[in-house]
């Protein structure tokens, strides 16, 4: 747990050659998103339904309410998956979700930080991106071979893989190499 795989990568990989492909990624998955903002016209569908409901409004919402409204809402649907009603399916995401996010935030602290070999990387920082990358494939492998399996009810075999799985079959065998890797 405290091994930091990307010192034994920086003898075979430059450090710069890392940080260049992580701040590579970012931007690329920035403009995706913005480009798919564009291409579904996303952002001209929020702007206008949030005319019509300021046209619509009753009353005047304080900045209090509105501030009280966003603290519920993110503490219940974003910090609790309370969405899923199933709580097999919201722990499976609350554990893939967490690990994705410390292992993200790590990785990018261990790439930029911690590539020289002779620096040794805080034992917290990889505990973190081990416990995250464990996370994430705990959470992931439940959900795929657990609650995803059980696609009979929708017509779909359990082996068919659609474009809507890509990034948690890529994101599963990222992690699941990562954790490899490390040992």
């Amino acid at each position: 747990m405290t091994y930091n795989p990307f010192a034994e990568l920086s003898a075979t990989i430059p450090s710069a050659v890392m940080q260049g492909y992580v701040v590579l990624m970012f931007l690329l998955v920035f403009v995706g998103t913005l480009a798919d903002i564009i291409h579904k016209k996303s952002a001209k569908f929020f702007f206008e339904n949030a005319k019509k409901a300021e046209a619509a409004r009753v009353r005047e919402v304080s900045g209090g309410e509105k501030t009280s409204i966003l603290i519920k809402t993110v503490a219940s649907d974003v910090l609790t998956s309370s969405e899923f009603c199933n709580p097999r399916r919201r722990l499976a995401h609350l554990l893939t979700m967490y690990g994705f996010i410390a292992y993200v935030i790590t990785s990018a602290m261990l790439i930029f930080g911690y590539t020289d070999p002779a620096m040794a990387a805080p034992a917290a920082v990889t505990g973190l991106w081990h416990l995250g990358a464990l996370s994430v494939c705990v959470g992931g492998y439940w959900f795929w071979f657990s609650i995803r399996v059980d696609v009979a009810a929708e017509g779909n075999p359990w082996y068919r893989v659609g474009r809507a799985d890509l990034f948690v079959v890529s994101l599963l065998g990222s992690t699941t190499f990562a954790l490899l890797w490390s040992v």
